[in-house]
C-alpha cells in the first residue's frame, strides 16, 4: 500500500527577485515542496504569512525595511507550530544567537548548495534541527551570563572588580587604599579572598589575570 507523501508549504522572504525566483524554480521541481509565497519586505512577509500559513519560511536575516529574524519572531510567537529557516550571506556569532533566540530552527548561509537547502527544508519540517549543538550551547551560555563575564569574574562582587582593576594598574595595598578610601587591613583582606576566588596565590598571578578578564581579547 503507497503511502501519501506530505507537501512541505514554503514561504520564501528575499529582497532579490532573481534569488527568490531561482529558489522558487528548485523548490518547486522536488514533488514534496511547493512554494505557496514569497516577498520582498519585512512587511509583505507578515501579511503574507497570516494569510498563507505556510509549513516553513525561508527568511533572508538581512532586508532594507528589517530583517527576517524578526519576522521569524513574531511568526514564531503567533503561530508556534510554524517553523523558519534563517537563510544569510553572512556567518557571525551574533547573527545566530538572534536567530535561535527568535525560534528558528536554522541558520544557513546563501552559498548552501541547493540539493542542501532543500535537505534542510525537509529536515526542520521533520521535527529536525539544524542548529550546530556547540553553537546553541554557547547561546544559552549567553542567556545565562548576557554580559559575558568569565565564572572567575562572577565570584567577585562588585567591590572585589573594582579592587581587582586596580591590581591589574599595579597599585600597592597603600595606593589601593587611599584610592578607595579603605584602611590598609581592610584592602589586606579583600586581595586575600580575591586570590582564594580567582585560584591563585600570588598578586602578580591575579594582575595578569585582571588584564584578561576585565579586558578580555576579542576573537577569543
Amino acid at each position: 500500500m503507497l503511502t501519501e507523501t506530505r507537501t512541505i508549504r514554503v514561504y520564501l522572504l528575499d529582497d532579490h527577485e532573481v534569488v527568490r525566483q531561482g529558489l522558487t524554480t528548485l523548490l518547486d521541481s522536488h514533488d514534496d515542496i511547493a512554494v505557496v509565497g514569497q516577498g520582498g519586505t519585512t512587511a509583505q512577509a507578515r501579511e503574507d504569512i497570516d494569510r498563507l500559513r505556510p509549513d516553513v519560511c525561508v527568511l533572508d536575516a538581512r532586508l532594507p525595511d528589517g530583517s527576517g529574524i524578526e519576522v521569524c519572531r513574531e511568526v514564531r510567537a503567533a503561530y508556534p507550530d510554524m517553523l523558519a529557516l534563517i537563510l544569510t550571506s553572512y556567518d557571525d556569532d551574533e547573527a545566530l544567537f538572534s536567530a535561535i533566540m527568535a525560534g528558528a530552527k536554522g541558520y544557513v548561509l546563501k552559498d548552501i548548495r541547493g540539493n542542501d537547502l532543500v535537505e534542510a527544508i525537509r529536515t526542520v519540517s521533520g521535527g529536525g534541527s539544524l542548529l550546530d549543538p556547540l553553537m546553541t550551547a554557547k547561546v544559552m551560555e549567553k542567556m545565562r551570563n548576557p554580559d559575558g563575564e568569565s565564572p572567575q569574574m562572577q565570584a567577585l562582587t562588585p567591590q572585589e572588580k573594582r579592587l581587582l582593576a586596580l591590581i591589574g594598574e599595579g597599585l600597592t595595598n597603600r595606593e589601593i587604599a587611599g584610592r578607595m578610601f579603605l584602611a590598609e587591613k581592610t584592602v589586606k583582606n579583600y586581595v586575600s579572598s580575591i586570590l582564594a576566588k580567582l585560584g591563585v596565590q600570588r598578586r602578580t598571578q591575579a594582575a595578569l589575570m585582571a588584564k584578561e578578564l576585565l579586558h578580555p581579547r576579542k576573537g577569543n
